[in-house]
């Protein structure tokens, strides 16, 4: 019973791995947008205009329903997811301090 679980101690703070949520978001955006892509491939109506929408932000990627677009998208997808994770646990580390 007077057994203690906490297993970082009292004060302490869980830290998050930069590299580990980066490439965890990365991973996910650029498979999110690729899937997407190919199922808009096959139906041309499907996520036409969420991939529109990434053409406005992302440069040199244009909504022409080709494969090679669509790595370029996908390539630009895991950049940004990755960068946006390693900022989010780069920020949660320091003001969780």
């Amino acid at each position: 019973m007077g057994k203690d679980n906490n297993v970082l101690g009292k004060g302490s703070v869980m830290r998050l791995s930069p590299t580990g949520l980066a490439m965890a978001s990365g991973v996910l955006w650029g498979a999110a947008i690729l899937f997407v892509g190919v199922i808009n491939l096959g139906s041309t109506s499907y996520g036409a205009a969420f991939l529109q929408f990434l053409a406005s932000i992302y440069p040199g990627y244009h909504f022409t329903r080709g494969f090679g677009d669509l790595l370029v998208v996908t390539v630009y997808g895991f950049v940004d997811g990755w960068i946006g994770g390693f900022l989010l646990a780069w920020l949660y580390n320091r003001f969780s301090r």
